[in-house]
C-alpha cells in the first residue's frame, strides 16, 4: 500500500503537492517545514512520534497512484 500523500500541513493548511517537502510520521501526520521547526523535539504534536521527510512519489508512479484529496487540518 502507498502512502497517502496528503495534500496540506495539518497545522497551517498550506498545500503540500506530491513533490513538496514534507515530514509525516508512522500515522502519516503531514507537516510542512515551516511547522515542523517549531515543534519541540521535532515530534509529531498529535502522536509524540518522530518525524521523517516524506518520500517523492516519481511521476511515473502517479498516475496509478494519486495522492490524497482529502484535507486534514487541526488548526
Amino acid at each position: 500500500m502507498a502512502l497517502e500523500l496528503r495534500p496540506n500541513c495539518e497545522r497551517c493548511d498550506v498545500d503540500l503537492p506530491p513533490h513538496a517537502e514534507a515530514y509525516i510520521c508512522t500515522f502519516e501526520c503531514t507537516w510542512c517545514r515551516d511547522c515542523v521547526g517549531t515543534f519541540a523535539g521535532r515530534a509529531c504534536p498529535n502522536c509524540g512520534g518522530n518525524l521523517e521527510r516524506r518520500p517523492v512519489r516519481p511521476a511515473s508512479k502517479l498516475a496509478a497512484n494519486p495522492p490524497s484529496t482529502v484535507r486534514v487540518h487541526g488548526g
